[in-house]
């Protein structure tokens, strides 16, 4: 299972690049026909804001794997290394449970026909392909917790946080 989650960090780091030079290219554009030609792109901001979802969701999930949210850990930090291992544990399940419910609701809500068939305003997009960045961010989340979790089971926690700091250094 890590090593599907290293290869979905990888498509979500190469889907974030993508999205975010995308998004920089949109919005220059955008800019320079407002400002300097005086006529506005009325598709750019539409398109922006879908892109973004979708850099948000994936990013999310990135950020998951490498545990770049915000945190308040005195609690965990108070604890002795077995009763952190245990309680990871309990977050990671409890984190997964939660994903999951999310997951089933929003793929629900994608096979809608109401969302199947709406459109975007300005650019007549069907509207399931910025909705769909909801359930693909929580499903890639998910592989990225299972991931840990499994590791904090064999208690391999210590040497995938090594190797993942030597990664981002």
């Amino acid at each position: 299972m890590t090593k599907l989650s290293n290869i979905i960090t990888k498509v979500e780091e190469v889907i974030m690049g993508v999205l975010m030079a995308i998004l920089t290219i949109i919005m220059v554009t955008a800019v320079f026909f407002r400002y300097v030609l005086s006529d506005p792109l009325p598709w750019a901001t539409e398109i922006s804001i879908y892109l973004f979802i979708w850099f948000s969701f994936i990013g999310g999930s990135w950020g998951l794997k490498y545990g770049t949210q915000a945190a308040v850990t005195f609690l965990l930090d108070a604890l002795s290394e077995n009763k952190q291992r245990i309680l990871k544990i309990v977050q990671d399940v409890i984190m997964l449970a939660f994903l999951i419910i999310i997951l089933i609701y929003s793929v629900k809500w994608l096979m809608l026909p109401s969302t199947v068939l709406q459109k975007s305003t300005s650019v007549g997009m069907p509207m399931w392909i910025p909705y769909s960045a909801v359930p693909t961010g929580i499903l890639f989340a998910g592989i990225h917790i299972v991931a840990r979790l499994i590791r904090l089971l064999k208690n391999e926690e210590e040497l995938q946080e090594k190797e993942i700091g030597d990664e981002l250094i």
